[in-house]
């Protein structure tokens, strides 16, 4: 069978508009959705995500005004529209908007936002994961490590683990048997004990 290599993942560094565009929960949970599921009418986001079909289809046009989705105009029938996410991976570095006081709000809203849909999930997760196999349940879980480094050699660390996951990424076959859709999380934070920088 002949190895057939997935396209490198779509990236953007997102700018002001952007990140601006991006603080809403509707948008982020719609841009999330189009890159988890794939290209997506305004009509079925708004059933998974349940909402209605005006704000959906409003939301998509303001992500769209800023470049993070694109109409796939060759799908469409009539009125129907098909968006999808126009890059795979949104990055930032923390200090991007330091300059700009809204950008910089927008930014700190979305990072709140990422946690709570995290512990929104797992919390999914533990309602309903006495339904899955004892193999699943093993290989799901959390762990933490404390290191006392540097920022430079945190940055490393991080960027390293990065590119494991996106080879695992790359590497993926959804095809595959038991093959299950996962979410993986790297976050790192200071270890805050009382201590004031």
């Amino acid at each position: 069978m002949e190895d057939v290599q997935k396209p490198a993942p779509r990236r953007v560094r997102i700018d002001h508009r952007q990140v601006r565009a991006l603080a809403h929960p509707l948008r982020t949970r719609l841009l999330g959705a189009l890159r988890v599921t794939g290209a997506s009418t305004a009509t079925t986001l708004a059933e998974l995500l349940d909402t209605n079909t005006g704000a959906t289809s409003y939301h998509l046009r303001q992500l769209a005004e800023v470049g993070l989705v694109v109409e796939e105009p060759d799908r469409g029938s009539g009125r129907q529209r098909w968006w999808r996410a126009a890059h795979d991976v949104t990055s930032w570095e923390n200090t991007d908007f330091d300059d700009d006081p809204d950008a910089r709000a927008a930014v700190e809203w979305l990072q709140t936002e990422q946690v709570r849909l995290f512990v929104e999930h797992a919390e999914r997760w533990f309602a309903v994961r006495d339904q899955w196999s004892t193999e699943w349940r093993d290989a799901f879980g959390m762990s933490d490590v404390f290191l006392t480094i540097p920022a430079t050699r945190l940055k490393e660390l991080q960027a390293e683990l990065l590119q494991i996951l996106q080879r695992y990424h790359a590497e993926a076959d959804p095809d595959a048997p038991d093959a299950e859709q996962v979410q993986v999380v790297l976050a790192s934070h200071p270890l805050l004990m009382g201590q004031k920088r």
